[in-house]
């Protein structure tokens, strides 16, 4: 098809598996194809402001283990509403123009994206607009619908898990009720295998909304059984029964506005009130989104790389490299985005966790 350079940029939040993706696009384009590899700062920040510069072998070299992302992120930057400071004021433009142009400038072929949701539905704007784009589906919080797994999800769940594993020292020594509160936005993926693997006693999920006294009914029952100590897992997008979202701030210049948080401390105070029991709350964050990726993370986040180049190669695009079952399979990107992939109610891992006497606070 002619292909002599192909753009890459990570978008959205920094995930860890992102430099492996970024190595292994990089290698196999100028290893196979001969290609230069034009890497974009800050994600469509610098598609908008004419940030790049050229990717060279050496300079992907030794990056596999690192987290972050050797090109910058910007989880704001969205070229059909670009925040603009203006007299103290945040101002939006389409600059989705100004992008168009950058990419006909840096004389590209294609442009690989790497991200989630927010990153998927940009892409899908430009591509609309007539530009050459692959997507590469990056998030911890495992929520694109096409395919079964996103790099960046293992190795958060690992983090949780040892959390979980130090926590139970501590909530075991001190006769507590700990509550971990996890990432993942409005889908439970981290929370439940995570909880899963970490022995949490409570699992509450997006999915399914929780009762208060249903928890509190469970922890009795531990302590009437000599349990002198529970570990609650909560997902940040978890919500009562009945209730709302627990909203820590909202962020307009990002292109999911909502940040979510503190729904653990409704969780706690809930269980203080009802049970004389200490309760302490945790709130893992960011340390989640960070570090050196897993094993796993980094195959599969070099799978997804190798797959993205072969699909512009091939001229696919608008697709992106899915994972089903153990293979990966091109996809739409509007298929990724469709809707938002959470738990299904009659998910197996719920009735594994049911089975095993962990309370999901139905």
């Amino acid at each position: 098809m002619g292909m002599r350079r192909v753009g890459v940029l990570s978008g959205g939040g920094d995930c860890p598996g992102i430099n492996a993706v970024i190595r292994a696009i990089t290698k196999k384009a100028i290893l196979d194809y001969d290609l230069e590899v034009i890497g974009i700062h800050n994600g469509f920040e610098g598609l908008v402001e004419g940030k790049w510069r050229t990717l060279q072998y050496t300079d992907v070299s030794g990056i596999l283990a690192l987290g972050g992302t050797i090109l910058g992120a910007s989880n704001k930057a969205n070229p059909f509403h670009y925040p603009v400071s203006e007299e103290e004021e945040v101002v939006f433009y389409d600059y989705s123009q100004k992008a168009i142009d950058y990419y006909h400038q840096m004389k590209l072929d294609a442009l690989i994206c790497i991200g989630g949701d927010g990153t998927f539905h940009i892409a899908n704007g430009l591509l609309q607009k007539g530009l050459n784009v692959v997507g590469v589906p990056k998030t911890i919080d495992n929520d694109l619908s096409g395919t079964d797994l996103t790099f960046g999800f293992d190795t958060a769940v690992h983090v949780v898990t040892e959390a979980i594993d130090r926590i139970h020292t501590t909530a075991q020594s001190h006769h507590r009720v700990m509550v971990v509160e996890v990432m993942g936005r409005y889908a439970g993926w981290i929370a439940l295998h995570g909880g899963l693997a970490g022995g949490g006693d409570v699992i509450l999920i997006p999915e399914i909304p929780f009762d208060i006294n249903t928890v509190c009914e469970y922890i009795k029952n531990r302590i009437r059984s000599g349990k002198t100590f529970s570990i609650v897992v909560v997902a940040e997008g978890t919500k009562p029964k009945g209730g709302e979202l627990v909203i820590k701030r909202t962020v307009k210049e990002s292109h999911d506005q909502v940040r979510l948080g503190g729904v653990s401390y409704l969780v706690g105070e809930g269980i203080a009130e009802r049970i004389h029991l200490e309760t302490r709350m945790v709130i893992l964050g960011h340390l989640q989104r960070g570090g050196s990726p897993t094993a796993f993370d980094r195959v599969l986040a070099t799978r997804f790389g190798t797959a993205a180049i072969a699909l512009v190669i091939e001229g696919r695009f608008g697709y992106f490299p899915a994972l089903q079952g153990n293979h990966i399979v091109p996809l739409p990107i509007e298929e990724g985005i469709a809707e938002l992939k959470t738990i299904p109610l009659n998910s197996p891992l719920l009735g594994v966790a049911r089975s095993t006497g962990t309370c999901l606070g139905e």
